[in-house]
């Protein structure tokens, strides 16, 4: 995958027929993702892509995203689309890494996935029970960080040897490192360590799925 600078110089050679007769900066390629340009310079520091912003950017433009994130032109890409390595993405769906869930609708839209990350989920079979949603909130940083887009496996919910799930409480929908104790109660744990852990009997908690991957991978 490019780099994020990489992407920010494309957009700019896309766009320059939009500013005649004017440098496209980085300010300009902000405005379009409509992100501010504090979190845009820190997002270009950190190689920290915004998948869901170049989404709607190359939707608008009837851009394929698989060129713009990996040069692979569209007729590169008949046979694979053909294949139909989708998943459901519930774009206004966000599991919390942070403080609630935000759930307003439960409309999704088909994300195309290219053959090595399918793989990186388990293989096409696995792809039936896999949906994406988006991550709110930093209490699972550095694993996960705010509009991660993130996989879900929904037949996979054993949790006896731990691991990172979306879970369903009485306070929404979460992202959370699961352990379970010795008494039979749940950890749940946040990477960030500013965070505390929780612990709740496992009759409160309803297991939604592993998560299984993001966009960049998972820890």
């Amino acid at each position: 995958m490019k780099t994020f600078s990489d992407i920010v110089e494309t957009i700019k050679d896309i766009v320059s027929s939009e500013f005649p007769d004017k440098k496209v900066f980085d300010k300009d390629v902000a405005d379009l993702l409509y992100i501010s340009q504090m979190n845009f310079a820190t997002m270009k520091k950190r190689n920290k892509i915004p998948f869901n912003e170049l989404l709607d950017f190359c939707a608008k433009r009837s851009i394929a995203i698989n060129w713009l994130l990996y040069n692979q032109s569209p007729e590169s890409l008949i046979e694979p689309t053909n294949r139909f390595y989708m998943v459901r993405y519930f774009s206004s769906v966000s599991a919390s890494a942070g403080g609630g869930a935000e759930n307003d609708e439960l409309s999704y839209e088909p994300l195309m996935l290219e053959e090595n990350f399918v793989l990186s989920l388990g293989g096409e079979k696995e792809l039936r029970h896999i949906e994406a949603i988006n991550v709110s909130g930093d209490s699972m940083e550095p694993t996960f960080s705010y509009n991660d887009i993130i996989f879900i496996n929904r037949s996979k919910s054993d949790i006896s040897r731990g691991g990172i799930f979306t879970i369903r409480t009485e306070h929404g929908l979460f992202i959370k490192r699961l352990q379970v104790r010795i008494d039979g109660k749940l950890d749940i744990i946040s990477d960030n360590k500013d965070y505390p852990t929780y612990v709740t009997s496992r009759d409160e908690v309803e297991i939604i799925g592993r998560v299984v991957g993001r966009f960049g991978g998972i820890e």
